[in-house]
């Protein structure tokens, strides 16, 4: 003898499939886009291999490379026509992977990180496992974690942190979107990131926060 089907009201029945198609709906749009993920494999390619990419961030538009290539990163310098460490930072996809490149890092450090609520860069003590010409007399580190779709995405599909600095010339004004950027910037890279992806920027630069190894702290910016 079969079970009998538990009996729905109409009503019922019209309501949950709404909520099914809604939870569908929501599920398709959280997904990347395939000319996302598309642009994500080509600069992380061109990452991978040494290269240098202009891209939004959740600030203003930057240059990046791989942190852990020195020649890469000299790369960059070069563009800029400055080699002022300070003015470089990496980006990492969470407070899990930033402790992999600084060793002397207090733990209240990762506990702002993760309640900050704007774009925060974190100055801190230890770095390691980066290119040298990456880290400043200090022994510091500049981390931040963007809340950007492409950088995050990004990130997670390289596996190591991403330099980022502005996309400037030395001296010049930071470029809050790509046809801010001077052909020489542009010129200088091996991909340019489309600006569809751009998200919603600050279009400003970070408030910079630096932490001792004993838990000061220091607002620089």
């Amino acid at each position: 003898m079969k079970p009998k089907k538990q009996y729905t009201p109409r009503g019922e029945r019209r309501e949950e499939r709404r909520a099914e198609h809604v939870e569908e709906r929501s599920m398709r749009q959280n997904q990347p886009s395939e000319a996302l993920k598309k642009a994500v494999a080509e600069a992380v390619e061109v990452v991978k291999n040494g290269g240098l990419i202009l891209y939004p961030t959740d600030t203003v538009w930057g240059i990046g490379c791989d942190a852990t290539n020195e020649e890469a990163v000299a790369k960059i310098y070069a563009l800029k026509q400055s080699e002022n460490k300070h003015a470089m930072l990496v980006l990492c996809p969470s407070t899990d992977a930033i402790v992999r490149y600084v060793n002397r890092a207090p733990g209240i450090a990762f506990e702002v990180m993760e309640l900050a609520t704007s774009p925060l860069t974190a100055i801190l003590p230890g770095a390691t496992g980066v290119a040298k010409n990456l880290i400043p007399e200090t022994g510091t580190l500049g981390v931040r974690i963007p809340n950007h779709e492409f950088c995050q995405l990004l990130l997670r599909r390289l596996g190591r942190p991403l330099v980022s600095t502005s996309a400037n010339l030395s001296g010049e004004k930071t470029p809050r979107t790509l046809p801010e950027v001077e052909q020489v910037i542009v010129q200088g890279v091996d991909y340019v990131v489309n600006p569809r992806f751009q998200g919603h920027p600050t279009g400003k630069p970070s408030a910079i926060v630096a932490f001792g190894e004993n838990g000061e702290v220091q607002v620089i910016r």
